[in-house]
């Protein structure tokens, strides 16, 4: 990009985004910005997979024969345990999933690194750690205790 303000094809660049950052931290940098949006879409990417992964196993568990008389009743709960264990990591790799595409949402819109609750910064060392946080630390404890 030129130092004008213009891409290469001559149009204006978009602004980098304002993320806050909490006292005492250093602004963001446009490689920490571009470092933590692609971690995110990497996980989009990951979690679709993963989700798509573990609806199969699902739907192959759920189809292959749910006719229990005369089956042995180990063999039943063994059924049982991997259907709940796949409905289990298909919601986890779904609810990451609606993290991720939230987080990229909230960075396109401007609004990523605000705490959705006292609005405050949610703080670069948190967001560079976990980059889906939606909320400051302080925040997130209170949510958890209640």
């Amino acid at each position: 990009m030129a130092e004008s303000g213009l891409t290469e094809s001559g149009e204006a660049a978009a602004p980098a985004p304002v993320i806050p950052v909490a006292p005492g931290e250093k602004p963001w940098t446009d490689e920490e910005l571009a470092e933590v949006r692609a971690e995110l879409e990497d996980e989009v990417t990951r979690m679709r997979r993963k989700l798509a992964s573990a609806e199969a196993e699902l739907h192959e568990l759920l189809t292959e024969g749910s006719d229990v008389v005369g089956r042995d009743p180990a063999d039943v709960g063994s059924t049982n345990f991997e259907r709940d264990q796949g409905m289990s990591l298909a919601a986890n790799a779904r609810e990451l999933l609606e993290q991720s595409l939230l987080a990229l949402k909230l960075f396109d819109d401007g609004q990523y690194g605000v705490c959705e609750a006292c609005g405050g910064p949610i703080g670069k060392g948190r967001l560079q750690a976990f980059p889906r946080a939606t909320m400051c630390v302080a925040c997130k404890q209170r949510s958890e205790r209640r």
